[in-house]
């Protein structure tokens, strides 16, 4: 069979629409007269013929031995489990579970949104995730995690300028939670149909979200890698150069902020094809500082590791632009002619 056929849609007594199935894929996927298969209408207009009439059941438990398990290794497996998008996860020891690993397993399920433990004994714990698919917004977490990435950024940058400033004020996990959200989402929507439809999203469209968080959670990282810097430089920042620092941090976080708007809201092609210049333009200038703090003698080395910072965030910052704008691209493709503009 081809990757893709046409059939002429038939009528049946005036009532029912029929299309046949290809029998060379019918006979691959032993589809006999008589045979029951799903039908899955999506919001993006496709119609999914499915052989098993029941999907994978997400909540189908991943069981884990946790026989002498590495705490470290064990929070890891948890953390990825719940990226990977499965729901309940069973613990087994024959010999008895640990009260360190009892212990750890309630850190970790209280850092994991809509995830408890729903049994616990001497040989058994079961984590499982209660949050429903129908209760979660991916584009209101987007904007969370946005909200919550620039904060940290804007504590981080304060405290560089100000020492008096905590520069790890908003720093408590709130971004890894909700950044975890969305790839749990995004993975259980990947493997379900009916997850997808729940989200209320096409496949495009939870892509370009899922991608536009992974950015927002390197942007809280860069925050936190400037708000390292500050909290082990010598002596304040000389007020002339903190006051350029700010100002290009302000520009990064801007950029930052109109480019989820171009993934999240009404826009335009030339929005985001603007934003990119302005991303180019604030790297360059970003460099610019960088040069010149390596060329000055007596100034603390560390601070180039905070102007990096400032430049990975401009970076994640195009990079989010970059994908609002295949996202807009790809929407107008059976459009008038888009006009592309000056280089200007």
């Amino acid at each position: 069979m081809s990757a893709m056929e046409t059939r002429k849609i038939q009528q049946v007594g005036g009532g029912t629409y029929t299309v046949s199935l290809p029998k060379e894929w019918a006979t691959a996927a032993d589809i006999e007269p008589g045979a029951v298969v799903a039908l899955h209408s999506h919001i993006d207009g496709t119609l999914v013929v499915q052989t098993g009439v029941d999907e994978a059941d997400a909540t189908d438990p991943l069981a884990l031995s946790v026989d002498d398990a590495d705490p470290a290794c064990l929070e890891r497996t948890l953390r990825a489990a719940y990226a990977a998008g499965i729901d309940t996860v069973e613990l087994d020891a024959p010999d008895g579970i640990a009260d360190e690993t009892h212990r750890l397993v309630e850190a970790v399920t209280r850092e994991l949104t809509g995830v408890t433990v729903t049994e616990s004994n001497e040989r058994t714990i079961r984590v499982r995730s209660l949050l429903d698919a129908e209760e979660v917004s991916i584009t209101q977490s987007v904007r969370q995690l946005q909200f919550a990435a620039l904060s940290t950024h804007r504590d981080a940058t304060a405290a560089l300028a100000s020492p008096t400033t905590d520069g790890t004020a908003g720093r408590d996990g709130q971004t890894e939670r909700i950044a975890a959200m969305v790839d749990h989402y995004f993975e259980r929507g990947l493997d379900s149909l009916s997850v997808m439809d729940a989200l209320g999203l096409t496949r495009p469209e939870l892509f370009v979200r899922w991608v536009t968080a992974r950015e927002l959670e390197r942007v809280a990282d860069h925050a936190e890698r400037i708000a390292t810097v500050a909290g082990r430089l010598d002596a304040p920042v000389e007020r002339e150069l903190a006051a350029e620092f700010g100002e290009l941090a302000d520009r990064s976080r801007g950029l930052v902020r109109d480019a989820v708007a171009v993934v999240l809201d009404a826009a335009d092609a030339a929005a985001a094809r603007r934003l990119l210049g302005d991303a180019d333009e604030l790297c360059t200038d970003i460099r610019a500082l960088d040069r010149r703090l390596f060329e000055t003698e007596g100034v603390d080395y560390r601070l180039t590791h905070a102007v990096d910072g400032l430049r990975r965030t401009a970076e994640s910052g195009g990079a989010i632009a970059e994908v609002g704008l295949r996202s807009l691209l790809r929407e107008r493709r059976s459009s008038a002619p888009l006009h592309v503009g000056s280089a200007q």
